[in-house]
């Protein structure tokens, strides 16, 4: 099984974390976990995450968040991005949950995002989550499994207005 490993963003990253962001705006994908990566430039989203990594630096409006990449060892290459949430807003709590992910475009269907989930749960605890929320679109299969794969319970499916969209809404323990 292929060795994959979560690690800090950091400016090391800059050259893969630009082409993961190419990727997604090539394909008008959904690049959900990355925070604010699809309109900035990957030097500036490095300074908005470690903004963000602090309730005392974390702008009005946003709440703090751990941001992670996921790795691929064997050629260091980056094939996610996973965003732990450390508390809710407004929006979070009905639409977005605790935690936020993506799977490169071109390394789909590989196990990743089943991984990567799973790896990230225990930096849950000790931001004193018990369990957490994770929503996906309800057209998003994808993203169910992975969801399920890790113990997700169904909670409900609630709609957003703003987008037009329905999101389910699954709630996982990171207790046990």
């Amino acid at each position: 099984m292929e060795q994959l490993k979560l690690t800090r963003p950091s400016a090391k990253y800059l050259d893969q974390i630009s082409a993961y962001r190419q990727e997604f705006l090539a394909q008008a994908g959904s690049m959900d976990g990355c925070g604010s990566l699809r309109t900035m430039e990957a030097a500036a989203w490095l300074g908005q995450v470690e903004q963000l990594s602090r309730p005392e630096t974390t702008p009005e409006g946003w709440v703090p968040s751990t941001q992670f990449l996921y790795i691929r060892e064997s050629d260091g290459r980056l094939v996610g991005m996973i965003q732990i949430r450390h508390w809710f807003n407004d929006r979070l709590r009905q639409f977005g949950g605790h935690i936020g992910y993506s799977v490169r475009p071109s390394e789909r269907r590989k196990g990743y995002g089943t991984r990567m989930l799973r790896d990230c749960l225990p930096h849950c605890r000790p931001l004193g989550l018990e369990r957490v929320l994770i929503t996906c679109r309800d057209t998003n299969e994808g993203s169910r499994k992975i969801i399920l794969a890790n113990g997700g319970v169904y909670a409900n499916t609630v709609f957003d207005p703003e987008n037009g969209e329905n999101f389910e809404r699954y709630w996982i323990s990171v207790t046990a």
